[in-house]
């Protein structure tokens, strides 16, 4: 045993506390890229978007992963905001009204974004009018995507997001030694701290976002096959 150890005696299970608290954050991240991308396909798809797949890259740091993600999430806002405009510009206001009013039946508002995207697209399918109500009439590319891409943004700006995504497979000394540079219990404890105030708003907000997705795309998948 090592003098280091017999001052930190703890330091084994903070050490792997804090491998555990950053396979969770990875595990969220993973999750919302899958969701993302089912979303992007069918918007490339359907809308005639050229929307570029999010992919984690493990030999990149937390912070270059989180930053790709909030690019890629804020070019699907753009591409559902421009497509939302045109219809704006192009919709009598009581339709366009129709479009985000909650209490209005589904089926008619497909039915007046169809029109009107086969104006804009040049054709359009049933499919495609039946994704831009689902993403202009709810909080998916707002509310929920705007808390989402927010936390990602404090997680990229932290020192979490220096630690490369890789030191995952490679072992706890490694990842320790990415972390933290030296095994000393204050190092460590601030490490767990760090990452359980992200993971108690990320894992939650994750999982909102993950669950609104899923409703759009399952639903659509299922209608439109």
């Amino acid at each position: 045993m090592t003098f280091r150890h017999l001052l930190y005696p703890n330091n084994p299970k903070r050490r792997d506390e804090v491998i555990h608290l950053h396979q969770e954050l990875f595990s969220c991240m993973s999750a919302n890229v899958s969701a993302t991308n089912r979303l992007i396909q069918l918007l490339n798809n359907n809308l005639h978007c050229q929307l570029a797949m999010v992919h984690l890259q493990h030999d990149r740091t937390i912070k270059e992963n989180c930053d790709m993600f909030i690019l890629r999430m804020t070019e699907i806002q753009q591409e559902v905001q421009k497509i939302d405009e045109k219809l704006k510009s192009t919709l009598e206001p009581s339709l366009y009204q129709k479009l985000h009013d909650i209490k209005e039946l589904e089926p008619h508002k497909i039915d007046i974004a169809q029109k009107v995207l086969s104006v804009i697209l040049g054709q359009a399918t049933t499919a495609a009018g039946a994704i831009i109500v689902k993403l202009i009439g709810s909080n998916v590319t707002t509310v929920i995507v705007n808390k989402l891409l927010a936390l990602l943004a404090q997680i990229s700006a932290s020192v979490l997001g220096t630690i490369g995504v890789a030191a995952l497979g490679l072992g706890m000394d490694v990842i320790v030694g990415a972390i933290l540079g030296a095994v000393e219990r204050d190092q460590l404890e601030a490490s767990i701290k760090e990452y359980e105030s992200y993971l108690d708003e990320f894992k939650p907000a994750s999982e909102t976002y993950q669950s609104a997705i899923r409703s759009v795309t399952l639903q659509l998948e299922d209608n439109f096959q």
